[in-house]
């Protein structure tokens, strides 16, 4: 388990940096799909990873490349703080099977918007 841990960390590393992504996107199914985890271990394992190396050494990147907004930044993660513990509170409340489903229907919704955004530019 210790190599797939990585692998998925590694994975999530790699498409933070690039896209912005990597906890619901990547992590999370990674860990259902690959390390067997129920879907709500899987999605506090997947906060407890971001904690520290996502938002320090990525956005240190962008800051040194003149590619971010600190005041937004802030700002965006004030409502982040809050969101998550209403996130997290409500996860909890919810059947798993429900969650399973809205998580799926969110990346779908996102996936379509990207694609036609992608096909109008």
């Amino acid at each position: 388990m210790l190599w797939i841990f990585l692998c998925i960390g590694l994975t999530a590393g790699v498409l933070s940096g690039m896209f912005g992504i990597g906890g619901g996107i990547v992590i999370v199914p990674a860990l259902v799909f690959l390390a067997h985890f129920p879907t709500k271990t899987a999605l506090g394992t997947s906060l407890g990873a971001l904690l520290l190396p996502v938002g320090l050494l990525g956005a240190y990147i962008y800051w040194e490349n003149g590619h971010l907004d600190v005041r937004a930044s802030l700002l965006v993660a004030v409502g982040l703080t809050l969101g998550v513990y209403a996130g997290a509170r409500l996860s909890q409340a919810l059947p798993a099977p429900l969650l399973e489903r809205l998580f799926a229907v969110f990346i779908m919704a996102l996936a379509i918007r990207l694609w036609l955004k992608a096909g109008s530019a």
